[in-house]
């Protein structure tokens, strides 16, 4: 038998306006405008480590999922997408409850940067909290990585699903201009947990530095209230 390694490195972070799970986008490139910057750990601060990543447009990025705490994995999931109430094979779906808990997102590189302290990539469209660990970074190639004529399973069902979203100018005029549509499509993709669906419960969610609350009824989201949050904190706008 032979023997095998099989513990995994972080190599960097990813920083986004996402201080907790809530709200994240269910896929990478839902929300172009979500930027993120990555920031490399000490061993792989080296600027030969990415020569020539900037010729590509789009990289993946392969991360833990960190905050999903689970000792035990189950054979099968019940995607939020179809309700909560469907069991699918866990390898049927993208859930993060895994044998091991690796996800994988495709991103936009929009540029990259030497600083002092190594390399640094910006990227958008991400759906990633603050702070995931990275374990490795490969550039997305067209003629390879797209499949035109592929199938998505259960997702194609349900890849239209929108809310229709309802901001009052009194809360709208709370949140800079630079984020007003990245709200409006998050709060379009319905942060909830499908299983809940009750129309006078209030959802809180956090997003760069604001908390933003809002309702569900009928399939249209009002938000009732956006306020800054406590965990204040904004990147630097790409």
């Amino acid at each position: 038998m032979i023997s095998m390694d099989t513990r995994m490195k972080i190599i960097a972070h990813i920083h986004t306006d996402f201080p907790d799970k809530f709200g994240i986008p269910r896929q990478s490139g839902l929300v172009e405008g979500l930027t993120g910057e990555i920031t490399f750990e000490p061993e792989y601060r080296n600027p030969e480590i990415i020569r020539g990543i900037e010729q590509f447009s789009h990289i993946w990025l392969l991360w833990k999922f960190s905050e999903s705490k689970k000792e035990h994995w189950s054979a099968t999931v019940k995607p939020p997408r179809l309700g909560g109430k469907v069991r699918l094979g866990v390898f049927a779906t993208r859930s993060p409850f895994r044998p091991n808990g690796i996800g994988l997102s495709c991103v936009r590189l929009l540029r990259v940067e030497q600083t002092e302290k190594g390399p640094k990539l910006y990227v958008a469209g991400a759906d990633l909290m603050d702070g995931t660990p990275i374990f490795d970074i490969k550039p997305y190639l067209p003629y390879a990585d797209c499949v035109p004529d592929a199938r998505g399973g259960f997702a194609d069902v349900v890849k239209n699903y929108a809310l229709e979203v309802e901001i009052p100018e009194i809360y709208l005029s709370k949140l800079p201009e630079e984020h007003r549509e990245c709200v409006r499509q998050i709060l379009a993709g319905d942060p909830r947990p499908s299983y809940q669906n009750d129309p006078d419960r209030v959802y809180g969610m956090e997003y760069a530095g604001y908390e933003i609350k809002f309702r569900v009824k009928d399939c249209v989201l009002t938000v009732c209230e956006i306020g800054q949050s406590n965990n204040r904190k904004t990147i630097r706008r790409t």
